[in-house]
C-alpha cells in the first residue's frame, strides 16, 4: 500500500486555484480516478452494490485514496438521472470489466414527440448523497470538490446523439432551444444545491466542447446556447465564494477568451500535447486562470516510468514557478494507465515540492 506523507491543506489548494499569493507548493488535482486504480492504491475492492451501505463503503475508500496520495480534497459526484444511448465492449485493460461509449449515431430524443414523451426528472430527483456523505467524513484539512456528472453541451449531445444533434442545429433550432432549456433547469439547480453543502470547497464542472482540431460545434452556437448557462453556474458558485473549475477536452483555442472573460471560469483542466502542451497553455492563459493537470495521457498510458518522470519534471519546472498550477494527468487516471506510472508522476511532484519549498 502506497502512502505519501502530507498534511492536507485545502486553503493552499484554494489559493492556488484562485492565483492568490506568491507561487508555492504545487498541489495535486484530478477529475477522477477509475475504480481499478483506486483499488490498487488502497489495496481493497470497492463494493458494486447501490444500497446505502455499499455506497458508504465506496465513499470511505475514495476518501482513503485521496488522503493516502496527498491530495487536499476529495472529489464526489452528484447524479442527474438522465439517460442516453450507449454502446459497450469488453474492457481490455481490466479483466471481466465492460467499457462504455456514447452512441453518436442515435439518441433518446431526436424529435418533438420524443421530447414530449421523455420522462424528464425534476430537480428534486438529483442525487447529492455521495457529496453529503463525503463532506461529513472528511479528514482534517480536506474539503470536497463537487463534480457535476455531466455538462451543458454534453447532456444535449449525449441525449440526442452527436449526429442527430448536429443536424437539428440546422433543421430544428426550436428543439435545440428546448433541450438546452431543460438542461439549464437541471444543471443550475444541481450546482446551487451542491455548493450549498457544508464542506464543499469548489465546483468542478465537466463539459467536453472540443476535439483535436476544433470545437464540437461552432463558437457561434456555443455563445448562443452553452456559454450563457455556464455563466449562470459560475455566478452561482462565485456567490458562495467558491472556485469554479472547468474540465473540457479538445482544442478550445477559439473560445478560451469567452470562457475566461464572459463565462468567468477560475481554472481549466484537460490538455493534450498534440493539441497544445500545458506549458504553452500556461504561457498564453496562466496569468488569468489556474492551469490544472496536463501530463499527457499517452505518456502516462504507454510511456516508461522514466519517461513519465522526465515529462512531469519538465512541466513542473515551467508551470510551478509561475503559480496557479496543479499537477495531474491530462484528463483522468484511467484504468489503462499503469499504476506505477501514475505514482511516478505524483512522486516527482513530491520531489519537486520538497526541493523548492521544503
Amino acid at each position: 500500500m502506497v502512502t505519501f506523507e502530507h498534511t492536507p491543506d485545502f486553503g493552499h489548494l484554494r489559493r492556488t486555484l484562485l492565483r492568490q499569493g506568491p507561487p508555492g507548493r504545487v498541489p495535486f488535482i484530478e477529475l477522477f480516478a477509475d475504480v481499478p486504480i483506486m483499488e490498487a492504491v488502497v489495496g481493497q475492492k470497492f463494493p458494486t452494490g447501490f444500497d446505502r451501505e455499499s455506497r458508504a463503503r465506496a465513499c470511505d475508500l475514495t476518501i482513503q485514496f485521496y488522503r493516502q496520495l496527498g491530495y487536499d480534497y476529495v472529489c464526489a459526484i452528484l447524479v442527474i438521472p438522465l439517460n442516453r444511448a450507449i454502446v459497450t465492449a469488453e474492457d481490455t485493460a481490466v479483466d471481466g470489466s465492460t467499457r462504455y461509449w456514447q452512441n453518436e449515431n442515435v439518441g433518446v430524443i431526436t424529435s418533438w414527440a420524443e421530447f414530449d414523451s421523455y420522462p424528464w426528472p425534476s430537480v428534486e430527483d438529483i442525487d447529492y448523497w455521495a457529496i453529503e456523505y463525503t463532506a461529513q467524513h472528511l479528514p482534517e484539512g480536506m474539503q470536497v470538490i463537487a463534480q457535476s456528472g455531466g455538462g451543458v453541451l454534453e447532456w444535449v449531445m449525449w441525449m440526442m446523439g452527436y449526429q442527430p444533434f448536429a443536424i437539428a442545429l440546422m433543421e430544428q433550432p426550436d428543439l435545440i432551444e428546448a433541450m438546452f432549456t431543460k438542461i439549464e433547469e437541471l444543471t443550475t439547480a444541481a450546482c446551487a444545491n451542491a455548493v450549498d453543502i457544508p464542506g464543499v470547497g469548489a465546483y468542478f464542472f465537466g463539459d467536453d466542447m472540443g476535439f483535436t482540431n476544433s470545437t464540437m460545434i461552432s463558437p457561434r452556437h456555443l455563445r448562443q446556447y452553452v456559454f450563457p448557462i455556464q455563466k449562470k453556474l459560475v455566478d452561482i458558485t462565485h456567490a458562495k465564494g467558491l472556485p469554479f473549475l472547468l474540465h473540457s477536452c479538445g482544442n478550445l483555442t477559439a473560445i478560451m477568451d469567452d470562457l475566461i472573460d464572459y463565462v468567468g471560469i477560475d481554472g481549466k483542466h484537460s490538455f493534450e500535447d498534440k493539441i497544445m502542451p500545458v506549458e504553452e497553455v500556461s504561457r498564453r492563459w496562466g496569468e488569468r486562470i489556474s492551469i490544472l493537470g496536463g501530463v499527457d495521457m499517452d505518456i502516462l498510458g504507454r510511456g516508461t516510468e522514466e519517461e513519465v518522470r522526465t515529462r512531469t519534471r519538465q512541466i513542473l519546472d515551467f508551470c510551478g514557478p509561475r503559480g496557479g498550477y496543479c499537477l495531474g494527468s491530462g484528463n483522468s487516471v484511467a484504468s489503462y494507465i499503469p499504476v506505477r506510472n501514475y505514482l511516478a508522476m505524483l512522486d516527482e511532484g513530491y520531489r519537486w515540492n520538497q526541493a523548492h519549498f521544503g
